[in-house]
């Protein structure tokens, strides 16, 4: 539940960062919605019992150009961290990852750093499990 009110916020404070002070549509002639506003936001989560982390950071200078990240780390130590950047030059990335079944590479103007998993204890088991099967004798 605390999650998705996060989320919800964290849309609504982007929205409101993006679209600036007013309601309703502009005036013919009248073009301030296309202006780009400075903006910054952010948040930092993590599960009730250490299952999980998420982060988010975004901020704009108010001239198109946008710079950020985003990552996670799961109860498995399994992570992905992307720092980008979008401005003139076009939408940038750097993705450093531990995910199995990655490998660096480059595509797209996007750098892809893998590094090797390093698997630590299982998360804890949450929701229902079946019971064993009984054995007759």
């Amino acid at each position: 539940m605390l999650f998705k009110g996060l989320l919800l916020l964290s849309i609504a404070a982007v929205a409101l960062a993006q679209y600036g002070h007013g309601y309703g549509a502009p005036a013919y002639g009248h073009n301030d919605y296309a202006q780009p506003i400075p903006f910054q936001y952010g948040y930092d989560i993590a599960g009730d019992h250490g299952e999980f982390k998420q982060t988010r950071q975004e901020h704009g200078d108010g001239n198109g150009n946008v710079q950020g990240s985003y990552g996670y780390v799961d109860a498995h130590g399994i992570s992905r961290q992307v720092d980008y950047v979008a401005d003139g030059h076009g939408f940038r990335a750097q993705i450093r990852t531990n995910e199995p079944g990655t490998e660096s590479q480059n595509p797209a103007n996007v750098d892809l750093h893998a590094q090797p998993t390093q698997v630590h204890a299982p998360a804890p088991a949450y929701g229902y499990a079946a019971p064993a099967p009984r054995r007759h004798y």
